[in-house]
């Protein structure tokens, strides 16, 4: 299996995506950069923090992506941004996007945080409440009756813009991308001013966490909102790490900083949110209907509401709890009934060490006609999202419906078991 695109395609950005220590700023560096950013913050220096706070325990990578971070809000102080997050955002998208928010704040850039689809996961729902924090929902409808024009930029946490429906009205109104910062994969080709994108740190969280220790915004546990932010970003890196379970030195040594500031009472209650009825009947269904071949659990689970979205990845951590199974893929067709909108959406979990969930995905489903991957991965966890067009669209007749729901499911099945029981090579 071979990913695709070569990170030798991308322009205006110089991308760090292998994990060794960055080298040594040059001679005169230094002075360069105070140069520019005195000239560019004549009349703020005094409401603008330094971020000379002495690096503890963060690697030269994270403090040349802090220093350049720094300087490109230092160039659109006074501004404002749109933080975008992919459709259904989790704890790890929530927490970062709100540490950006509070960061660029600092350099009085006001960011509205949005997500075009749905909170459904009883843990994000209970984080928000209990944390009150700033993410708005914006459907379509939403977005197009906005005046774009006094955002500066757009930014992309913890995703890649592929799993965003926002995307093409925002770059259709001509709203640059500015910022992109993920621990994912790459997920194809664009352009921007600044990049962090670290596939090697488990989860988006540690990313914003080393900018907080590096000093962009030193955290103060007098202050409520911080302690709910700090609380946020803890729960974003249990959430990602499978309970720190897969969790690499940087992103335990994120921990350990958070820890002195976070609600442990706070992210407990998060924590023990119940599951819906709902949630229990999918993960119920998927139960029913999985197949089990070569260690590889496999269902469909049929029509979804939207706002039930978030219980295909949770069937999904039930499942792969198998006996005999170390991988787990679970899909369905969620249907938004007042857009007329259907996707079909899946979720892929593994104990594998060997299997790349993102190679994996890329591989079964490829990619759309301009070029960008269906879905994607991580080190235990995966995703697909795949639009369906012209078929979408909520039918009254039972009988259409039941056809084009066999239609996808034996069509992503076959996708599937192409790689599960390959004729040479098994997984």
């Amino acid at each position: 299996m071979q990913l695709n695109p070569s990170l030798n395609q991308r322009e205006s950005v110089s991308l760090t995506t292998d994990y060794t220590s960055s080298p040594s700023p040059e001679e005169g560096e230094t002075d360069t950069k105070t140069t520019v950013e005195t000239k560019r913050t004549q009349n703020t220096a005094s409401t603008i923090p330094e971020s000379s706070v002495p690096l503890k325990r963060v690697n030269s990578q994270a403090q040349q992506k802090s220093e350049e971070l720094r300087e490109l809000l230092l160039s659109y102080s006074h501004g404002r941004q749109l933080v975008i997050l992919q459709d259904f955002p989790d704890p790890d998208a929530l927490s970062s996007a709100w540490t950006y928010q509070l960061i660029a704040q600092q350099y009085d850039i006001k960011c509205d945080i949005i997500y075009a689809g749905t909170l459904s996961h009883q843990e994000n729902i209970a984080l928000v409440r209990l944390t009150d924090l700033p993410a708005q929902r914006w459907t379509l409808p939403t977005l197009k009756s906005k005046d774009l024009s006094s955002y500066q930029g757009f930014v992309l946490i913890d995703n890649q813009g592929t799993t965003s429906q926002l995307m093409p009205v925002v770059e259709q109104a001509g709203v640059p991308l500015l910022v992109v910062i993920d621990h994912h994969n790459l997920q194809g080709d664009f352009k921007c001013e600044f990049v962090d994108i670290r596939p090697s740190i488990r989860a988006t969280a540690t990313i914003l966490t080393q900018y907080l220790q590096t000093g962009l915004l030193p955290l103060d546990s007098s202050i409520s909102q911080h302690v709910k932010c700090a609380t946020a970003l803890m729960h974003g890196l249990h959430s990602d790490t499978n309970r720190l379970m897969q969790a690499k030195e940087d992103d335990f040594m994120a921990a350990a900083y958070l820890s002195r500031f976070y609600d442990a009472q706070i992210l407990k209650a998060i924590l023990q949110a119940n599951r819906s009825k709902r949630v229990m009947d999918v993960i119920e269904r998927s139960l029913k209907n999985r197949i089990v071949q070569n260690n590889f659990s496999i269902a469909g689970v049929g029509y979804l509401r939207y706002d039930d979205r978030d219980a295909i990845p949770q069937a999904a951590d039930f499942l792969v709890t198998e006996e005999n199974v170390h991988t787990a893929v679970v899909y369905g067709i969620v249907h938004d009934e007042d857009n007329e909108l259907e996707v079909v959406i899946g979720s892929l979990r593994t104990t594998k060490l060997t299997l790349d969930p993102d190679e994996f995905i890329k591989e079964a489903f490829g990619q759309d006609s301009s070029g960008r991957f269906f879905g994607g991965g991580r080190t235990g966890a995966g995703g697909f999202e795949i639009p369906m067009g012209f078929l979408s669209g909520s039918n009254e007749n039972s009988s259409y419906v039941k056809m084009k729901w066999e239609v996808f499911d034996s069509q992503i099945k076959q996708k599937l078991l192409k790689l599960v029981n390959p004729k040479d090579n098994p997984i």
